[in-house]
């Protein structure tokens, strides 16, 4: 974190020196759960997104009319009422599609260009971002937030009932290994309880998710033992925040997203109504229960339109993407050459790293064989998978299933079935097409992409 210099100027001058930094200090202490205005005008200025210059109609091939009927078989046997897919093959984008509705209400067909809600995919953003973090020297990852003068030892986080707490490290919480359990629910989905608890008058804020999680025991010593947990990557979300004294958004997408390419990922909002204009709409089982909306615990409401806080994931499952734009960040993450990296062969190393009962960093799986990254929410489901022959792809639903998390083994089973569908693939790279379609639409910013 950069140190304070006194100021010199007059004394007006000093007055509003103060008034910005007391700005930064509240935002950062409050838990930074306001929208960056800023950062959205600055989305105006740059190129258009890699799925926003394709469509279907690119991947509407007679190779693959019997994989695009196995896809559609699989999204009637699951009921699921839109999908997008993308499949990469040596770093070159080889298909990219939409199957169903978008919207159906509205008409709307699924197409390449859309966005849907990707889950705890967002955790590989947030991993990544985390790494850029200790390769510009701002972290090392055997910090401990929580310790004596540590990131996040802030007055907020003082009322820690276990103070094993103190020796949670940034590689316990981007492996899953700081301690926390879900023995008493997931506090990033229940919202009311901490309400509550904590008798809020609103919403709580990530920090106050945060403190009260801190209130209860560990369920196991950090470092000891391995539980999925989105209350780690909720901290290292703020733990952004805190040291860059930026928005988990902005941040992101400045120093991971906008050098690997990548426009059009952003943090999802709660309602239909606040949706962005190429996002989808998200759709239940049909059976699904209504639940109390988080805001008041009262209005009944489904859990994808005002049920679950999806603004209050952040970094551990908040981020709206396409397929395309998921291959593309896969891509720059890999390792590999055609591409290039945003991280350093030993960062990609330390992400991919995994076994002995430790898992990898921001990827749920990683071994000789594949990488893979998995994601649900209540009307969504997501899987990237990136296997060492060189093929990858992702696909994104706008409908969840009653088979929760476990729904996205489905996908990736029904998938490699629908692959070999197909006995040759077109030789060509999306990626490098809408590279061409976006110096002929504005060869200035084609440049300065």
């Amino acid at each position: 974190m950069s140190k304070r210099r006194r100021g010199s100027g007059t004394k007006s001058f000093f007055i509003i020196l103060l008034l910005v930094a007391g700005g930064l200090v509240f935002y950062a202490l409050r838990g930074g759960n306001t929208r960056d205005t800023d950062n959205d005008m600055e989305e105006d200025k740059l190129p258009v997104a890699i799925n926003q210059l394709l469509s279907n109609e690119i991947s509407d091939l007679e190779e693959t009319k019997r994989f695009d009927s196995q896809i559609e078989t699989f999204m009637r046997t699951w009921a699921i009422k839109g999908l997008s897919l993308a499949i990469m093959k040596d770093e070159k984008l080889i298909y990219a599609k939409g199957y169903g509705w978008a919207d159906r209400e509205r008409g709307e067909e699924m197409d390449v260009s859309h966005i849907m809600r990707v889950a705890s995919v967002s955790k590989l953003i947030t991993a990544a971002a985390i790494m850029k973090l200790s390769e510009e020297g701002l972290l090392s990852l055997d910090d401990k937030p929580f310790s004596e003068e540590g990131v996040l030892d802030l007055p907020q986080f003082q009322n820690i009932k276990d103070r094993r707490v103190r020796d949670i490290t940034i590689d316990h919480l981007l492996r899953h290994r700081a301690g926390f359990t879900l023995r008493g629910g997931d506090p990033l989905f229940n919202t009311l309880t901490v309400k509550y608890r904590l008798k809020l008058d609103t919403v709580p804020a990530p920090d106050d998710v945060i403190a009260f999680s801190l209130r209860s025991n560990l369920g196991f010593t950090p470092g000891s033992s391995s539980r999925y947990s989105n209350l780690g990557y909720l901290i290292l979300s703020r733990l952004i925040e805190v040291i860059t004294g930026e928005s988990y958004e902005s941040y992101v997408k400045s120093k991971v997203l906008n050098p690997a390419g990548i426009y059009d990922m952003h943090l999802g909002r709660n309602l239909y109504e606040q949706k962005r204009d190429n996002e989808v709409r998200y759709y239940e089982p049909d059976n699904q229960e209504l639940i109390p909306s988080f805001t008041d615990g009262t209005t009944m409401c489904s859990r994808c339109y005002g049920g679950n806080n999806i603004e209050g994931l952040m970094g551990a499952g908040g981020w709206i993407a396409s397929p395309t734009e998921l291959l593309l960040l896969a891509a720059s993450l890999d390792g590999r050459n055609s591409v290039k990296d945003i991280l350093s062969k030993e960062s990609i190393d330390y992400m991919t790293s995994s076994g002995g009962g430790i898992l990898p960093a921001g990827w749920s799986k990683a071994n000789s064989r594949e990488w893979s990254r998995t994601g649900t929410l209540s009307g969504s489901s997501a899987l990237v998978k990136y296997q060492k022959s060189g093929y990858a792809w992702a696909v994104v639903t706008n409908t969840s299933s009653w088979n929760g998390s476990r729904f996205p083994r489905q996908i990736d089973y029904q998938f490699k079935k629908a692959i070999l569908k197909v006995t040759s693939w077109p030789g060509r790279n999306l990626f490098e097409i809408s590279q061409q379609a976006q110096q002929e639409r504005d060869p200035r910013k084609a440049d300065e992409g």
